[in-house]
Parts: structure tokens; C-alpha cells; sequence
């Protein structure tokens, strides 16, 4: 069953002029001033406004005395509708093959079969909020069985991430108001003015008076809030994106005539990125069904990759997760990432070098939801920020790990707190306790002094963290440091942590 997931902006435009000049300091209140003819007033206001008392719809005028600092700008509808297009595009190349904008402040996906490749629906909501929050976007997210159901409460719900559990549309949306039913203004306003508050009232209002004063777009609505009537999300598109697609006279549904299209849309949409120089990273399959529904399948690759057989492999590993319905009436495939891709030409030696290649095997976990990445140093001396996560695909870093000194196989994510017994300054504990558990220590080295890195944050300037290696009497070998040098308290408060395990 189709699940969808709407995204409310609600301080779009601020938020949009502070990622134009970051150098904005945070408790800088913004409003944003629309004006027609003499008349000017605030038609959005960030947050550090609104807790100066700066409302929507209160006039300049009377915004600027109650906020003597605040920073006015001028409404600019054309730069926010760009933006928002702009972070459409972005969520369709990370989220999901089917995205489009939701009005002026917000964008919709469909996420059927994608919540299990992030751990289900609650982590993934909590993964987009997070990352749109990174970017400097403030966002509401909901789940939902419809478009309408999600969009309602994405923008009536005061909390970062909703989920309308399914089937339960009627109830989590009765009691919201009208104007979230995506109604005309004008017909949102007369239905007011005769009484209705809520879409739940509207909902249990015999439909034929309402058909005969206001037309169909109230039942509409209605249905397709209800899910009674399907809305299907048409994905935003851009001129630079390769597309190539297959219309059906006669609609299709075998899994051998869906596979054979398939190749052929691989081999058109190759030739394409071929004449552009183009190799693809992620492509979508969209497919389009008799009922008016749609659903795509995503496949991706480590590295720029144009070769037939084996995207089509990609793509037919996955179609045994199409479900064709009454039938499907048009395929279309996307290359939604590309990148630069030059031919290579082939060793004409007698005797070829042997390379291994494991892309293809990256590419069919990637594929499969797994999280492929590769571990690579960083020059740092703080242990846990020694290493970074990088494409699997990437070109070799220049860095390297020193190894003048050893280090565990396994660090911790953070340090874990422990109890010690030790001679200060420079003496190994004679024991630990771990998670309630005794260790006695049998042989130690150390100390390695560790510098805080001061150039980051005022707090390192004076911090040291001193590391042993133990070991206890079942020749366990652990990587403990104290915090400070034991004897000045401005490096540390000599607490003990567990830092890492050796082989």
C-alpha cells in the first residue's frame, strides 16, 4: 500500500535568506515584507522574530517598533519558488524516484517499499527532519496513506515528524481545519461562512447539496484525502535530466514482457548518456499504471556506469517487486544522477594486468539497502576523529595513519566511562571496572599524551588526555585514557574512560 510523505516548510523564505548570507547571526530577527500599492506587512517572520511578538499579516510598521533590530526583506515569491524546486530535486536524488512540490511551502514524496531500507518509517522521518535541519531548513514531516491525509497533517501537528498509522486516515484528520483540505480560498471561506469548521463536518455532509452550490472540487478532495480516489505525485523533472520511456497500446503485466521492455529502455537510455559523455549513478524506473498509480524502482552504482548488461541486471534483480495491478501502461527510465564518464581504453599488451573490481558487488548491496561505505584517516590526533566514512567508489585519500604508536582493531564510538584505581600522575591503573565488571591489570604501557586540538574549540586549548594499554589476567588488552594530566585541573577532571579493544 502506498505510503506518502509531505514536508512542511513553514519558514521557507527566512530560512532561504539566511542560507543566501550565512554570515546572519542566529538571534537576528528576519521578516519578510510583502506590500501592494502603499500597504506593507509581514508575510513571514523566523522564529527569533515571532518571540519578539512579530506575527504574519501585522504591518511593518507596527512589526518594526515592536522589534527596533529587525531585519526586513522585501518578499521575493520568484527566489522562494526556486528554492523550493531546487530542494525537491535535492530529496529526489537522496529520498525517493517520486517527488514534486506540495505548494509554496512544501514537497511530497511517495515512499512505498523505501522506510525498510532505513530501518522503517520512524527513522527515516527522523533522518529527513535531521537533514533538512543540517541544511538550515526548519521541517515538519508526516507519513500517511494519501497525499491529502499526509500534507494536512504535516502542516496541523506542532511536531517535527508525524505518522498516521495505516488505515487510521479518518480519525487523525477529522478534527483539522478546512483550510488544509487544499480547497480554493473562495470556497474555503463560503463553506466557513455557512457553518463548517472542521473537514470532519464537511466529510458528514450529504454530498449532492455541496456538488450543486460549490461543483465537484469538494467531493474531490474529500475522496482523495479518503484515499477513495487515487492522486498520483507527478516527479519534478528537470531539462538536464536523460529520460526515455515506452507507451503500451494494450496494457502489460507479465514479468517476462516488463523485463524485456526494461532491457530496451536501458539500451535507449545508454545510447543517450553515451552521446553526452555521461555515466549513470542512480537511475529511476517509474512505472505507470492503468488505475492512475504509479511506482518506481531505484537502482544505483558505486561509480559512473553506462554498460547495458549490466544495468539492466540492476533493474530486472528488482521488477519481481512490481505489482502491475490491472496492468501497466507506461515505463520510464531516469538517469535522476550522472556524471562524467570518459572511455577507456584497453591494455594491447600480451599479457593484461589482473585487477579486482568489486564495484558490481558494492553496487548490488547498495542496491540491496546496505549501508557501503569505506574507512579512511583524517589528520587528527584526537582518536575518534581520526577516521571519516567515505564513498566506497572514492579515489584513495592522501592521508595516512601514523603508526609510530599502536592502536586498538576496535574504538568505541564515544568513550565509556570507568572506575580506575591509579597513582597520579603518571602511573597505569592497577585495575579497572568496566560495565560492572573487575579487570586487574597484569602489564600496561604508557602514557601517550594526547593534545586537545585548540584550533577547533576554546575548550581543547588546555585539555590532555593521557592513554595506556592494559591488559588483564585473561590477556585481554584494552585502550583506557584519563582526562587531564592528573595534576592540573584546567586538562581534565581526571575522570577514566574506555577508549578501544585490541585483537
Amino acid at each position: 500500500m502506498t505510503r506518502v510523505v509531505s514536508i512542511y516548510l513553514p519558514d521557507l523564505p527566512t530560512d532561504r535568506i539566511r542560507r543566501t548570507d550565512p554570515s546572519i547571526p542566529p538571534e537576528q530577527g528576519i521578516a519578510v515584507i510583502a506590500k501592494s500599492g502603499s500597504k506593507r506587512w509581514v508575510s513571514a517572520a523566523d522564529d527569533a522574530a515571532r518571540k519578539a511578538g512579530v506575527r504574519a499579516g501585522m504591518p511593518a510598521a507596527k512589526a518594526q517598533a515592536i522589534f527596533r533590530d529587525l531585519m526586513m526583506v522585501d518578499a521575493d515569491l520568484v527566489a522562494d519558488a526556486i528554492a523550493l524546486e531546487r530542494i525537491a530535486f535535492w530529496a529526489l536524488t537522496v529520498y525517493s524516484p517520486i517527488v514534486a512540490v506540495d505548494g509554496i511551502d512544501g514537497i511530497v514524496m511517495d515512499t512505498e517499499g523505501a522506510d525498510h531500507l532505513q530501518g522503517g518509517e520512524e527513522p527515516m522521518l527522523t533522518r529527513v527532519a535531521n537533514q533538512f535541519n543540517a541544511k538550515g531548513l526548519r521541517a515538519r514531516v508526516a507519513i500517511a496513506d494519501t497525499w491529502g491525509a499526509a500534507h494536512a497533517c504535516a502542516r496541523a501537528i506542532n511536531r517535527e515528524t508525524v505518522i498516521i498509522p495505516r488505515g487510521e486516515t479518518v480519525r487523525a484528520v477529522e478534527k483539522l481545519p478546512l483550510s488544509l483540505l487544499r480547497l480554493p480560498e473562495k470556497i474555503t471561506g463560503d463553506l466557513r461562512t455557512l457553518g463548517f469548521q472542521s473537514i470532519g463536518e464537511l466529510a458528514n455532509t450529504a454530498r449532492a447539496p455541496l456538488a450543486l452550490r460549490f461543483g465537484p472540487e469538494i467531493g474531490r478532495r474529500l475522496d482523495q484525502m479518503f484515499g477513495r480516489v487515487s492522486e498520483p505525485i507527478d516527479p519534478i523533472r528537470t531539462p538536464e535530466l536523460i529520460e526515455v520511456s515506452r507507451a503500451f497500446a494494450e496494457p502489460i503485466g507479465a514479468a517476462e514482457t516488463i523485463n524485456k521492455y526494461v532491457g530496451r529502455l536501458v539500451v535507449q537510455l545508454v545510447d543517450e548518456l553515451q552521446r553526452k559523455g555521461l555515466g549513470v549513478r542512480r537511475s529511476d524506473l517509474i512505472i505507470e499504471k492503468v488505475d492512475g498509480t504509479r511506482q518506481a524502482i531505484r537502482a544505483g552504482t558505486a561509480k559512473p556506469a553506462r554498460d547495458v548488461a549490466w544495468l539492466t541486471k540492476l533493474f530486472r534483480d528488482r521488477t519481481e517487486k512490481i505489482e502491475p495491478g490491472f496492468g501497466i501502461e507506461k515505463l520510464t527510465l531516469v538517469a535522476v544522477m550522472s556524471e562524467a564518464l570518459e572511455e577507456e581504453q584497453k591494455s594491447s599488451s600480451l599479457v593484461e594486468e589482473q585487477t579486482t573490481d568489486i564495484t558490481p558487488l558494492i553496487d548490488i548491496l547498495g542496491n540491496r539497502g546496505q549501508r557501503v561505505y569505506r574507512v579512511a584517516p583524517v589528520a587528527s590526533d584526537v582518536p575518534e576523529r581520526s577516521t571519516q566514512r567515505i564513498a566506497p567508489a572514492a579515489d584513495a585519500v592522501e592521508e595516512s595513519w601514523a603508526l609510530h604508536w599502536r592502536r586498538p582493531v576496535r574504538l568505541l564510538d564515544r568513550p565509556d566511562r570507568i572506575t580506575a584505581i591509579a597513582l597520579t600522575p603518571d602511573h597505569p591503573p592497577r585495575s579497572i571496572t568496566w560495565r560492572g565488571k573487575r579487570h586487574n591489570v597484569k602489564r600496561a604501557d604508557g602514557p601517550e599524551r594526547v593534545f586537545g586540538e585548540w584550533w577547533k574549540r576554546d575548550s581543547e586549548l588546555e585539555a590532555v588526555r593521557d592513554y595506556y594499554v592494559i591488559e588483564n589476567d585473561a590477556g585481554k588488552r584494552y585502550w583506557v585514557f584519563r582526562s587531564g594530566d592528573g595534576v592540573d585541573p584546567e586538562t581534565g577532571d581526571r575522570q577514566w574512560f574506555m577508549h578501544g579493544i585490541f585483537a
